[in-house]
């Protein structure tokens, strides 16, 4: 029976499949815990792990960037583990163990325990993050006019999670101590992973989400079940993992990820080569969204790392929240937004100006420059301490959450319908690999903005004068990178030819 397979008469809550809102929920607190974490991350290395070192900005920045493509990247393999073997349930559930396991052994004050946890969230998101996505589609069947509403449904759990974390677990941490805002991040993750299992109890999934083969399932490998072998490995593959992280000063994870993108460069050139003319011109296509993405989430997931020390040494936050809840701002205007810029296209289509998706990718690119000019004009309000006002944080939030808004939506769809049907999982995967490029660039430009220092009290106006620096050359690529793709909009509109 098939993962697809209906219940003959199936539970529904507010007009929509109860399984829904069990989803929702598991995916609220994983994101909870994830937001959480990633808010304190930062700080936390700077101000803990390497804070003996007067290279401390530059070896949390090559761990974040690390950490962040391992975790972006499992999901590919994760995703064909799922497809292959394990299922979506078996999968959320090993991956959401992991997790929780990687939070809690965050709380242990030790270096050796860091690096472990961070590399059971890495393992752990790859088994959860692809699969409850799909796990959401699957409750389902094709052409439902309810599919959109519910994943709107969905991605709100999202950002509520996003948009609430940071300030519970930077408040904690700020309180309490680190490892107290840690130990919340887990706690959301076992919360989540109890919403889910409930679901399997209360057999609101149907038969939905179980392994695509039971024989494969069962299959045994040097006699043991492919079942238990799975989570044997992925846990024996967590000091792997913790060693790569560890080992920052060797750049090995940046050199594995340039032999991959070698390699995935190379196939889709000999693809393009097998392809006919209008094949490759919507592979072209796809292959430069992919790109312009990576570069937008290069761009703002800074938030996470420079972005949050700024606001740490540089940004007078007026004791209405700390370094960790700034966070807490893009997720925030995502759930203010996303309802009204969703109604904008809306409208615009039904007066047939609704522009093209290579528009609204340049429109995205050029949000997110303006949003690093607002904060490179900051130290022109600056006080003797070096401290800005808040306000320009909070405007460059607002104003690259609408370039999000612009792109994020529309990229995965058009990916799918601009890569040819042979190559489509593949180009899938190239996607989601792409979310892992964007933290090489993270880690490229903080190690740019360094600040050397061995006080955890690091701030005035020399490091202001880097940050500004710094936002000032961000904007400027930014910029020119989307004003690159607004006067080539036509073109690219011809290449991808009937696909909006």
């Amino acid at each position: 029976m098939s993962d697809s397979t209906q219940l003959p008469k199936e539970p529904t809550t507010l007009g929509h499949p109860t399984g829904l809102f069990y989803l929702f929920f598991a995916e609220l607190w994983e994101r909870f815990s994830f937001y959480g974490m990633r808010a304190l991350l930062m700080l936390y290395m700077v101000n803990e792990i390497f804070k003996a070192l007067v290279e401390k900005d530059v070896a949390a920045a090559a761990v974040y960037a690390s950490y962040g493509s391992l975790v972006y990247a499992s999901t590919v393999i994760g995703g064909q583990i799922s497809d292959k073997i394990l299922g979506m349930r078996s999968s959320i559930f090993l991956g959401g163990v992991l997790m929780a396991l990687g939070h809690f052994v965050l709380a242990i004050e030790n270096d050796i325990a860091f690096f472990l946890a961070l590399a059971l969230i890495v393992v752990g998101n790859g088994f959860f993050k692809p699969n409850i996505s799909t796990f959401v589609g699957s409750l389902y069947e094709e052409g439902d006019v309810r599919k959109d509403s519910g994943f709107t449904i969905f991605y709100m759990g999202i950002n509520i999670g996003g948009f609430v974390a940071p300030l519970l677990c930077g408040w904690l941490a700020a309180e309490y101590g680190w490892h107290y805002g840690f130990g919340l991040a887990g706690i959301g993750m076992l919360t989540g992973l109890i919403f889910f299992w409930s679901g399997i109890k209360k057999n609101v999934f149907g038969n939905r989400g179980l392994p695509p083969n039971q024989e494969v399932y069962e299959r045994k490998i040097i006699g043991v079940p492919q079942k238990t072998l799975i989570p044997i490995i992925s846990f024996l593959s967590v000091p792997i993992i913790a060693l790569l992280l560890s080992s920052w000063q060797y750049n090995y994870v940046s050199n594995i990820f340039g032999v991959i993108g070698i390699s995935v460069a190379a196939y889709i050139i000999y693809i393009m080569f097998k392809s006919t003319l209008e094949e490759r011109k919507k592979l072209f296509m796809a292959v430069l969204i992919t790109f312009f993405m990576t570069m937008f989430w290069g761009f703002h997931e800074l938030s996470g790392s420079v972005i949050t020390l700024f606001a740490s040494r540089n940004v007078d936050l007026g004791g209405i929240i700390n370094a960790s809840q700034t966070n807490a701002l893009n997720s925030m205007f995502i759930i203010i937004l996303a309802i009204p810029i969703s109604l904008l296209w809306t409208y615009l289509s039904k007066k047939k100006l609704n522009p093209r998706t290579p528009y609204k990718f340049g429109l995205g690119l050029v949000l997110a420059g303006a949003s690093f000019y607002i904060l490179s004009k900051s130290g022109a309000s600056a006080d003797e301490n070096g401290m800005v006002p808040f306000a320009y944080l909070f405007v460059m939030y607002l104003i690259i959450s609408i370039g999000e808004l612009f792109m994020s939506p529309v990229g995965l769809s058009k990916i799918t319908d601009l890569s040819p049907a042979k190559v489509v999982t593949f180009m899938m995967g190239v996607w989601f690999l792409s979310s892992a490029y964007a933290f090489q660039i993270v880690g490229f430009i903080s190690k740019q903005l360094a600040i050397e220092s061995t006080d955890v009290n690091v701030g005035g106006l020399e490091t202001l004068n880097v940050y500004i620096d710094g936002f000032g050359l961000i904007a400027q690529y930014a910029l020119g990178a989307g004003l690159i793709v607004l006067l080539f909009s036509p073109l690219m509109k011809k290449l991808m030819g009937n696909i909006h």
